[in-house]
This record gives C-alpha cells, structure tokens and sequence, in this order.
C-alpha cells in the first residue's frame, strides 16, 4: 500500500510531503489544481519517463519518493532528476535501473488513466483478462518460454540449413582442393631442402671438374706437390746441424706438407660422393614446380601456410559432417518442442473456452447493473492459424448495449459504456492479480446521475479489499471514500503552487457541493452534498462478491 509520497520541485509542486491510509481515498480539485501533476509525479518515482522540464526550479534536483509498506515494513521508490538532465533510481535506498523500477512497482500498484480505456479495443488486452480470470496466467508465461524455445530452435535450425546449404555448394571445390594439397604430400621445410638440393644437382658437374683441377696442380709436371715439400723438408734437415735457427722452418714446412695431404685426399674423396644425376635434378625440378604452383594458385608464400590451408579445409570438411549430424539432432528437437507447443496450446484453449462463458455473464451482470439493463457482453474466442507467444488463440469482446446485435467493443461502445465496461473489469483484475493498490484517473469520464452513483457504490466497495485512489470529478464517487484529498493551486512568491491536503467535516461538505454546483455554492447544494455524505456508508457493490 501507498502509504507516503514526497515531491520536491517537480512542476507547480515546491515541497509536498504526505501520508496515505488504506481503503478508498478520494482526491478531487478544480480543474487546472494540478491533479495531472501529482499523478505524473507518482508515475515518475515508479519509473516513468524523465524529463528536465519538470524541474520548477532549474537550478535544484527534482526528486519524488513514494513509499510503500510491503509484509509489514516500508520499501522507498525514489527518483532523483538533476538539473543537467541526469537520472537516478532507487529501490528501499539502493541504486537500481528504471526497468527494475517499473518491475517491482508493477507488483504494488497499478495506475489506470484516461487513455487507458483505449485498451479496451486491443485483442491482446482482452485475451489477458480472460487469462487472470480463468486462472492461465502462469500457464500462458510458462507458454511463452516454451514457444519462444520452440522458435528459437526453430531458427537456429534455419540457420543451420542456411549453412549446410552453402556448404553444399562448396563441397565439391572444397574436397578438390583438399585433394590437392593432401596429394602433395607437404613437409614443413621441404622447400628450402629442395632448393638447396637443387643448387648442389645443378652445379654439381662444373664442381666435379673444378676439384679433378685442384688435384691435378698437386700432380702437375711429374713431380707431386707432396713429394717437393718432403724433398725441401729433407734438404733443411741437412742445413740443420750447421744452422739451427733453420730447424723451426723445417718443422713448419713439414706440418704445411702434411695438411696439404690432408686437404688433398679431403678434396678426393669429396669429389667422389658428388653424384651429378640430371634424373635426380629433373625429379627436385618437378617437386619445386609443384610447390611454387601451389603456393600462387592458394596465394601463400610459405609450405607452412600451405599445410594450414589444408588443415583448415579438412576442419570446414569435417564441420560439415558435424553439422549434417547435429541437425538430425536440431530437428529432432524442434519437432517435439512442436508438439509440446501444440499440445500446451491446445490446453489453453479448451481453458479459455470453458471460462469465457462465466466471464461474459459475469461481466454482462456488472455492466447491467450500472444502468444498462439491455446489455449484452460475450468473450468470443477463435482459433488463429498459427500459434503465437500468447497461444493460437484470439480473444474478443463483443458487445451490445440496446439489444441491435453483437458486435466487437470498440466499434460499438460510447465513452460512458467504455468507462463502465473498464471499471468493471479492473475490479475484476485487483481481485485475480492481488494488486494491493490501485489508482483511478477519472476512470468514471462521461458518467453522471444514477449510474455516477452506481460507479461509486462500486468503487466503494473494491475499496474495502484494498487501497484505492480515485481521481473523481463526479460527487457520487467523492462522497464514498472513507478519506478525501483536496488538490489545490495557491499563489507563491514565485508564482502558482499546486498543494494537497486532506479534508474532514464542512471543508469536505462544501467541496462535494461545489462538485454539485459549481463555484456557486448554494444551500441546496450543501444539504444535496450532506446527504451523500451520510448514504455512504450503507451502499457498495462488490462485483466479485
């Protein structure tokens, strides 16, 4: 229950701070007092829409802080507007987003204004109230959640298709490709081996011939290299016992003459192993062509990129099976999601069907008794061709008030019969929902005499189950309400102020009357408003009594 509001410069509001008791309370005031403001501004603490233009005073925050007592203790809804334009949020004193704002208030409280009467002629809206009267409403969200499993199944599926399709069509160029690079037999560092290899083939005849060069100079002129050096080694060692200093040379020389003998039986036998075979070449030829073609035909520069091209390709090879697999899995899956959603559907048709009929005579019964004693009311529910979130159903209210023939409420309803029809049904929706409060905005537009009074009589007696505000301008319903707010507009040092205050006694007589009468209150009309004051107490009407 609403049990405090507090407003700090938002609109014609400076300050206002005021508590709220259960049962019906009545607000009134003159038209321009400023009743639309204090409405919007317990809208924007419940997360409605913010805006910089309510501030009154640009240079201060705008706050409103509504407070509710839930289980026993009290739970603040706080909105904070500052000057730049900046809004803060906040639910039993901590930060919270505007979404979980209008999610937690929408358990507390609902807020029907005038144009909410223009859901009267939406199907979904119908289709809702015979859900919370019928009892369907966690059967209807449990719905949703399949149904919208279903269709997300169901899209991944087409995905999925989508897919294996285009696949399809890249299946053969894959594979061939795939061939290609799995034929080649690739080997990281193949290619440099090979041009090495092929440097060595195609060189390796005019090298063969260089080194027979180089032994033959150890030969040259009869007289081998190795034998002069050992001749001029034998004569120093002659010279070395008259000249010792020579003895050193001798050594050197002879070390020189040994590692040429090493060098040539080193060039020799090298020369041996070099095999010059145009075959070998013509095969390393063969494979670097092979290489090369294969590189600029997959635009790569490297073998290694080559063997990651091919893995990749067996890998898009592989996911392709993979998903051929995986879809006989998918549309397993959403084949029985189709028949869980169908089934479900069909439950929850034959559940609407059944109640429709206590509804339109429950309906039919209230709306006459607002003085419409011809009226007929009937919930017609079909069948759609396909199911949606909500089911395969669609619900309509039809609609007669002078016996001329059924027809759908919104062509037929006058404003008076849409506010009638309203009333009836959000008494029938704080009873299925347990809204522990709710909020009239003039729902009684277009209603005057008898039926102001029967209005009243009924909102007087929804008021005995919970808290109710009713923003009135017809004194039938004023004068039910066990308390009565008055909003007024007075003038402050810096223009017009919008105030509230609860009133009792002759203030509470002579604002009946002047809803009677007008600014020109007579005697009648205070005695007129003294009477309804004390009828009260006795007349109310409970529609799901």
């Amino acid at each position: 229950m609403l049990r405090r509001l507090l407003i700090e410069n938002y609109a014609l509001i400076d300050h206002l701070d005021i508590t709220f008791p259960d049962g019906l309370v009545i607000i009134t005031g003159e038209t321009g007092a400023g009743k639309s403001i204090l409405l919007g501004a317990l809208s924007l603490a419940l997360g409605g829409r913010s805006d910089v233009s309510v501030l009154q005073d640009k240079r201060r925050n705008c706050v409103v802080e509504a407070v509710f007592e839930e289980e026993g203790r009290e739970l603040p809804f706080r909105r904070v507007i500052s000057p730049q334009g900046r809004s803060r949020s906040f639910i039993d004193d901590e930060p919270a987003g505007v979404d979980q704002l209008r999610e937690a208030a929408s358990r507390l409280v609902d807020i029907h204004s005038q144009h909410q009467q223009l859901l009267l002629a939406e199907k979904g809206f119908q289709q809702s109230v015979l859900d919370f009267y019928a009892g369907l409403s966690a059967d209807v969200e449990a719905f949703g959640r399949l149904w919208q499993e279903w269709s997300d199944t169901r899209k991944a599926l087409d995905e999925l298709d989508a897919r294996l399709a285009a696949s399809r069509r890249d299946r053969d160029y894959l594979e061939f490709q795939f061939a290609q690079l799995e034929e080649a037999a690739l080997k990281e560092g193949e290619l440099e081996e090979l041009e090495e290899e092929q440097g060595r083939l195609a060189h390796g005849e005019s090298v063969k011939e260089q080194l027979a060069r180089v032994e033959q100079l150890f030969e040259a002129e009869g007289l081998s290299l190795e034998a002069r050096l050992k001749e001029m080694t034998s004569a120093l060692d002659r010279v070395g016992p008259h000249y010792p200093e020579f003895e050193a040379l001798r050594d050197r020389l002879d070390s020189a003459r040994i590692e040429l003998k090493d060098v040539r039986d080193e060039i020799g036998f090298r020369g041996e192993r070099i095999v010059f075979s145009p075959e070998r070449l013509a095969e390393v030829d063969a494979r670097l062509a092979l290489l090369y073609g294969l590189m600029r035909k997959f635009d790569v520069t490297t073998v290694a990129e080559l063997m990651a091209l091919r893995d990749d390709i067996s890998a898009r090879l592989g996911t392709a099976m993979d998903d051929e697999l995986g879809r006989e899995r998918l549309q397993k899956k959403v084949t029985a999601l189709r028949t869980d959603c169908d089934r479900a559907a069909e439950a929850l048709h034959a559940a609407r069907v059944q109640a429709a009929p206590g509804l339109s005579a429950l309906l039919q019964e209230q709306v006459r008794s607002l003085e419409m004693p011809l009226a007929r009311f009937s919930v017609q529910v079909t069948e759609r061709p396909a199911s949606g979130p909500d089911g395969k159903d669609e619900v309509c209210f039809l609609f007669d008030a002078n016996d001329r023939g059924l027809q759908p409420l919104s062509k037929c309803a006058s404003g008076g019969e849409l506010s009638r029809i309203m009333l009836c049904i959000k008494s029938l929706l704080a009873r299925y929902k347990g809204m522990p409060t709710l909020v009239f905005d003039e729902i009684d537009t277009g209603i005057s005499g008898s039926v102001a009074e029967k209005m009243g009589q009924m909102i007087a007696g929804m008021g005995k189950r919970m808290q109710l505000f009713a923003i009135t301008h017809l004194p039938q319903v004023a004068s039910k309400g066990a308390s009565h707010y008055l909003v007024y507009k007075e003038a402050g040092p810096d223009g017009a102020r919008t105030g509230i205050r609860q009133i009792e006694g002759p203030e509470r007589v002579r604002e009946i009357a002047r809803m009677l009468s007008g600014e020109n209150i007579t005697p009648e009309a205070l005695a007129n408003a003294g009477v309804l004051l004390q009828g009260n107490k006795s007349k109310t009407t409970d529609i799901c009594a």
